[in-house]
């Protein structure tokens, strides 16, 4: 298979054979051409743990300390609508916009609900789950304090989940970021998904990291990123 031109010229960056300390890595994708929209940045990881095993599921949230980059449209299920929307949610109400996303718009990026909507939520489990949209008390997207989740969300908190083939992709800033930007939000992430290691998982837990952007080849981390954990 032929290569695009961006992707020679990435090669011509960077030998992608290799493995990078997360500073180079990034100082190296920040070489890569350039797309013509601002690309999101994102480590990919690869585990060892077995996915079908309930006790090793990964997820979870952290914020970044540079923020995500990206405008986030927060949906808050609650009785209390306007309340929420003065605390900065992009949509709110209960009955009404459960009614909406039963006949299929999912105009939002996250679901926010209080623990009494949680109760009728519930019934959308087969709409947003399969999507990543439905609130969950692991991610705090559960909570009455509504204010606060919708806070954590839009300063840049981000959410992962590890898929059925035991990966799991994070988006950790923009293009347009500094180097150093990037290597801090990078660093917090490695560190979080690596302290989720289930605690009865006793074998190879990451098995290796890929540093990419959307348009850009991955470039591998070296081990010593993540082999502590």
């Amino acid at each position: 298979m032929e290569h695009s031109k961006r992707y020679r010229s990435a090669v011509q960056a960077a030998d992608l054979t290799k493995e990078y300390p997360l500073a180079e890595a990034v100082e190296i994708l920040s070489k890569f051409p350039k797309a013509k929209f601002d690309e999101t940045v994102e480590l990919s990881f690869r585990l060892g743990v077995d996915p079908t095993q309930g006790d090793q599921m990964i997820r979870g949230t952290t914020p970044l300390p540079n923020g995500s980059g990206k405008k986030v449209r927060v949906l808050v299920f609650t009785d209390d609508a306007p309340k929420a929307l003065a605390a900065g949610a992009d949509h709110a109400g209960l009955a009404d916009l459960m009614q909406k996303i039963q006949e299929g718009w999912l105009d939002f990026d996250v679901a926010i609900a209080t623990n009494e909507a949680m109760k009728q939520v519930r019934t959308l489990a087969r709409v947003l789950g399969p999507k990543g949209l439905m609130p969950n008390p692991k991610s705090g997207t559960v909570t009455d304090d509504i204010a606060a989740g919708i806070k954590a969300v839009k300063a840049g908190r981000v959410e992962f989940k590890m898929d059925k083939t035991a990966n799991i992709g994070v988006g950790i800033g923009k293009r347009s970021f500094t180097p150093a930007q990037i290597t801090e939000n990078a660093a917090t992430v490695l560190e979080v998904v690596g302290k989720a290691k289930p605690a009865s998982f006793k074998g190879h837990y990451i098995k290796t990291v890929v540093l990419s952007s959307s348009m850009s080849p991955g470039v591998k981390l070296a081990a010593t990123e993540f082999n502590k954990y």
